[in-house]
């Protein structure tokens, strides 16, 4: 497959860039897919919930009322789940979410995800490209060019760009991720993925063992 190659005034250079049909052009394994987005919001998740069980109330260990001719239930602790301020029956506690998958299932995962957004036309390849500075207008020009600055965009680097990365930060819509850091929620959540041309020899090497 081969995509023409823009520059960051959304203007064709003459080139095009070769993606390989083993990472984007397999057939979607979504049970893959769906693993993988599993356990990345899975792992987003605190789990620090905490409630109260009987034996971390604080109230009194007095008999409440006498044990027999009331005409209602035996009860001895104020502390019990039934009444109001006692104890929460089986209330949650803190925990682990997170789950293990292994590699080629995720591997598979992310070749799915961009399969699906090739398949799209949701994918546009640019040449590389530095700031002199960090500045939230000069990224904000790239996205307008490329016509994506109203939707939601994954920027792909192929190494460290610090300018690049700190001038998309106080943009919602739009992420700068390294080659190495892209994920099949990512790649999902996104409207589309602007992969930099140096980008692409490291994603294919990753992804095609």
């Amino acid at each position: 497959m081969e995509v023409a190659v823009l520059d960051i005034k959304g203007k064709e250079t003459g080139r095009k860039a070769s993606l390989s049909d083993a990472v984007f052009a397999i057939e979607p394994n979504d049970h893959a897919v769906y693993l993988d987005v599993k356990q990345y919001l899975a792992n987003q998740r605190q789990g620090t919930h905490s409630a109260k069980e009987r034996a971390e109330i604080v109230g009194s260990t007095r008999k409440i009322k006498k044990q027999k001719g009331t005409g209602t239930a035996r009860a001895g602790s104020i502390k019990s789940p039934i009444f109001r301020g006692g104890g929460r029956v089986f209330g949650p506690r803190p925990r682990n979410y997170g789950f293990k998958l292994n590699k080629n299932l995720k591997r598979l995962a992310r070749k799915s995800a961009l399969s699906i957004k090739a398949n799209d036309k949701s994918i546009i390849v640019v040449e590389d490209f530095q700031f002199d500075a960090p500045k939230t207008r000069n990224f904000k020009d790239v996205l307008k060019a490329l016509g994506i600055e109203n939707k939601k965009s994954l920027i792909v680097l192929g190494g460290s760009n610090k300018n690049v990365y700190l001038s998309s930060r106080n943009l919602k819509t739009s992420e700068v991720v390294s080659s190495t850091e892209l994920s099949t929620y990512k790649i999902l959540n996104a409207n589309n993925i602007v992969f930099l041309e140096g980008s692409l020899e490291g994603i294919e090497s990753n992804l095609s063992k």
